[in-house]
């Protein structure tokens, strides 16, 4: 019991690229299971010749690793020291996956939730399929898929307003008094539509089938992207029941064109399903929503701005027969683009104290605009690492680092203490040496024994 006591007590000297650190070795053992607390982990790193353990490592990291085990468990980062650079060595030194959480939360950074998988095998399956495109290689084939279908979707949908295309259409298109449609056309064989519902059938079938695999129904339909996904198919079946009702009713219009045309616009909601396979559009949609208070302060400040520079700019106008602002509400959009200094010029100001108010509002809306924007940018950069942050670290080895050249490998077998250390001398003075230094010690003993013929 006092060997075991004695023993904790001794000093260790560890040197990290040549600076120097000293602790008690109960200090290390607090923590068995790291890299300095294992004996039998350690020890890789020993060098006989001075009697210290040699890391090549990063300098001022240590200071916080050490303080690790000296406060026992409080890991905190150095000021001077990258984030990444000290996520390498707390990993390096093996401190454990409840440190490196913890260190991240103190950072900063979201705990991430663990996503729920569907109990069934199957189902689960097909959950992993259709969800997380990085979980296999059909996974992955299923997401390009329907990435192709999106832009084929989007790109339908843009090129159906080119004017030939329309012209087409309205020469092809039924006449009102008419039963049967000309030239044969009907909505049904136009070649646009004919994309759009093959494009249509790949959507309801990922949604359905996504659905029938989800783990929960109601956190399925609590989930934005799956709104997008049906909000996104709904003005397919829309126009298609009003062209049905359009086509049984002897050409009636079914649906005002107003409504119609707003329901179409719905489609190109269909750009945001790309962010389903997208990790900038996910990193833009978190970052926007972390900023929402202070994209409401940039609008409030804008508004304020607007009010008053359009009520300058008409009062400084108004004796000018040929002014353009005729009323406040008119000058406001005058005031909403000279803010965002874009500057149209459709209106603009012709008295002199008219322009020295559309300077003031230039001004003020360039200073106006850059407050908020370093907060977003920061927002920005943080969801940024933490989506980057798995991706960019290296895959861990699988064998050992390695270690100290002065420690052969066949002295491992040297280990008899669970500190890796044995004890020399008797009573309170007594010493602590590796095993594998005092074996280089007697063999030294031996050669000047053997040269001199005494010792």
């Amino acid at each position: 019991m006092y060997e075991i006591c004695c023993g904790c007590c001794e000093r260790v000297v560890i040197n990290v690229s040549g600076l120097k650190f000293e602790t008690q070795l109960k200090t290390l053992t607090q923590f068995p299971d790291t890299l300095l607390g294992d004996p039998d982990k350690r020890i890789r790193y020993f060098d006989p010749l001075r009697n210290e353990y040699f890391f090549d490592r990063n300098r001022p990291s240590f200071d916080a690793i050490l303080y690790y085990y000296q406060s026992g468990g409080r890991l905190k980062r150095p000021a001077n020291v990258p984030f990444d650079i000290f996520s390498e060595e707390v990993k390096f030194y093996e401190l454990g996956e409840e440190a490196i959480v913890k260190f991240r939360e103190d950072e900063g950074f979201v705990k991430e939730e663990e996503k729920p998988l569907p109990e069934d095998e199957f189902k689960r399956q097909i959950w992993l399929l259709f969800e997380y495109p990085e979980s296999s290689s059909p996974a992955r084939g299923i997401a390009v898929v329907s990435v192709l279908v999106i832009v084929i979707s989007i790109v339908i949908f843009c090129l159906e307003t080119l004017p030939e295309f329309r012209d087409e259409k309205e020469y092809l298109q039924p006449r009102r008094n008419s039963s049967q449609p000309e030239h044969g056309f009907t909505p049904f064989n136009d070649p646009f539509f004919i994309v759009e519902t093959v494009c249509i059938i790949w959507f309801s079938f990922e949604i359905i089938v996504r659905f029938f695999a989800s783990p929960s129904k109601a956190a399925f339909f609590k989930n934005i992207m799956n709104s997008i996904d049906i909000v996104s198919i709904l003005p397919y079946f829309i126009t298609l029941g009003t062209d049905l009702a359009q086509h049984q009713g002897n050409g009636q219009q079914a649906m005002s064109f107003a409504i119609l045309r707003i329901i179409r616009l719905v489609r190109v909601f269909r750009i945001f399903k790309l962010s389903r396979h997208s990790k900038g559009l996910q990193i833009l949609g978190h970052t926007l929503r972390a900023s929402m208070r202070e994209l409401a302060l940039l609008i409030f400040f804008l508004v304020i701005g607007v009010i008053l520079f359009s009520s300058a700019v008409y009062f400084a106008e108004a004796d000018e027969p040929t002014s353009q602002f005729t009323s406040i509400p008119d000058a406001f959009w005058w005031a909403v683009v000279t803010m965002t200094t874009v500057g149209y010029g459709d209106m603009k100001p012709i008295t002199v104290g008219g322009k020295i108010v559309g300077s003031l509002c230039a001004i003020a809306g360039v200073l106006t605009i850059a407050l908020p924007v370093p907060v977003i940018v920061s927002n920005f950069n943080y969801f940024y690492h933490r989506e980057t942050d798995n991706d960019d670290q290296p895959p861990a080895a699988e064998s050992l680092p390695p270690g100290c050249p002065y420690f052969p490998d066949f002295l491992r077998k040297f280990r008899g203490s669970p500190s890796g250390f044995v004890r020399t001398g008797s009573g309170p003075r007594r010493q602590l040496f590796p095993q594998f230094h005092l074996h280089h010690l007697k063999r030294t003993t031996s050669l000047y024994a053997d040269t001199d013929g005494k010792l």
